[in-house]
């Protein structure tokens, strides 16, 4: 699987030009991603994979905010396929969550 690089390009689409907005969107992005990540591997060890999918799909839409689009159509297949038991996917989508954090933390 193939990791693209992660972006602000939608979010400064959305700002028009706004920096003020970037700054606190990235900063929500921030924030929240780290304890995300945390939650999904807690659930994902106890396998409350229902939980673990709900987790997943709140992360879903912070992959889709930073440019990650074949990152975000892998991720609805990983929320579906955790529904269905199975989290054979879990190192490539957490190779995207990493990705992720490297981008927001530098």
């Amino acid at each position: 699987m193939i990791i693209e690089q992660p972006n602000i390009n939608y979010i400064k689409e959305l700002s028009c030009g706004d920096v003020e907005f970037e700054e606190k969107m990235v900063s929500i992005l921030r924030r929240e991603l780290p304890e995300e990540m945390k939650n999904y591997l807690k659930t994902l060890e106890i396998n409350d994979l229902k939980q673990t999918a709900e987790i997943v799909h709140k992360i879903k839409h912070k992959i889709s905010i930073l440019g990650l689009e074949k990152s975000y159509e892998f991720t609805i297949r990983y929320e579906k396929e955790l529904l269905n038991g199975d989290k054979s996917n879990h190192e490539n989508f957490f190779k995207i969550l990493a990705t992720m954090s490297d981008f927001l933390t530098k």
